[in-house]
């Protein structure tokens, strides 16, 4: 990606126990076994990402990785013990106690597993709570959360409190109240593990069309890889503290760093995260070597097309249906080749055996 990062870290670490910054200015480079043997507890080690404008960025790894805390530290509501921070070109190590909360309260917006409503609040006052700690009048201030609360598919239960509210309809108010205060950076701390399934994908979808709408920076954690590969653009693979892998769901899948990282993906289906661009038969851009008639442009056939992007469990059906290879197009309606029904077959049930 070009440009400059909105919110990078590098080199970040936190340790707890006793002495652990001394500890670490002596031992730069100390390793998972020595820093437990120094009774020191690694919660994060050296870990190094960008995260850019616009983009869902996933950390994830199981239990006690270190994800949770790796965030906390990105929003400095946890002090690293060492590492650079850097939102918007800001050095967030180097602003005061005062200015860090000032961002938190006009740019950060964090939603977290526990819903944390206000019980004695009705929905709108709960939204409407962080913009009265910034100082909005109540009218501008409950003005912006119905807005928000409309948003989220909430109108009509402005003055229900959390008791009356689903964990699916309090988790909405919980989104709604960090978004009252328009973040350009959204934390999301497992926001849907407590749901159950049904409302849990509902809850994605939900998302995933805020997203659509609002194009925030989002760094969203989970342990749940399918989740993870439904909203990313990118994934940080994280293991003991450490940040394993950076990379796309796909190329996770396709060229995993580790064999931790091989394990983490092993079960999960390739046509989930293959795109249909990496299996197309590729053609110059604005060319197709199809015939007229079959399924490709000519004579003022109509056209299937396929985009790009798609991941392959997604066009499955309508390719391998088709009389012929379909065409495939770009973000722009270019286009860059066509895939065909034995294409999909391989990724769905693997390539057939070799001659």
């Amino acid at each position: 990606m070009n440009g400059q990062p909105k919110l990078s870290c590098h080199n970040v670490w936190k340790l707890y126990g006793p002495g652990a910054e001394d500890y670490l200015h002596k031992n730069p480079e100390a390793t998972l076994e020595q820093i437990t043997a120094a009774d020191l507890i690694p919660a994060v080690r050296g870990a190094n990402i960008d995260i850019h404008d616009g983009e869902i960025f996933v950390i994830m790894g199981l239990s006690g990785s270190g994800k949770s805390t790796l965030v906390r530290c990105l929003s400095r509501l946890i002090e690293p013990t060492a590492g650079e921070l850097h939102f918007n070109g800001q050095d967030l190590r180097r602003v005061s106690e005062r200015e860090m909360i000032d961002i938190r309260r006009h740019k950060l917006g964090m939603v977290f597993q526990h819903f944390a409503l206000l019980p004695h609040l009705t929905v709108l006052q709960n939204v409407a709570f962080p913009l009265s700690i910034q100082g909005q009048s109540k009218t501008r201030a409950e003005a912006r959360a119905r807005e928000v609360i409309r948003l989220v598919g909430l109108e009509g239960r402005e003055t229900y409190f959390p008791r009356q509210l689903s964990g699916g309809q309090q988790q909405r108010v919980g989104i709604a109240r960090s978004l009252a205060v328009e973040p350009e950076l959204w934390f999301l701390d497992e926001p849907f593990s407590a749901l159950d399934p049904l409302i849990r994908r509902e809850m994605q979808d939900e998302f995933l069309r805020l997203q659509a709408l609002l194009k925030k920076t989002i760094v969203f954690i989970t342990h749940d890889f399918d989740e993870a590969i439904r909203l990313a653009d990118r994934i940080a693979i994280m293991k003991d503290g450490a940040v394993i892998q950076v990379a796309t769901p796909e190329e996770l899948v396709l060229n995993p760093a580790s064999h931790y990282v091989e394990e983490f993906t092993r079960h999960i289906p390739r046509a989930k995260v293959m795109s249909v661009g990496s299996v197309m038969t590729r053609c110059e851009v604005g060319q197709s070597d199809s015939a007229p008639g079959d399924g490709g442009p000519g004579n003022g056939d109509q056209v299937a097309t396929i985009p790009e992007n798609a991941r392959i469990a997604d066009v499955a059906h309508a390719v391998v249906s088709a009389a012929a290879p379909l065409t495939v197009v770009d973000e722009t309606g270019n286009t860059t080749g066509t895939i065909s029904r034995e294409a999909v077959i391989s990724v769905l049930i693997g390539p057939g055996p070799a001659p």
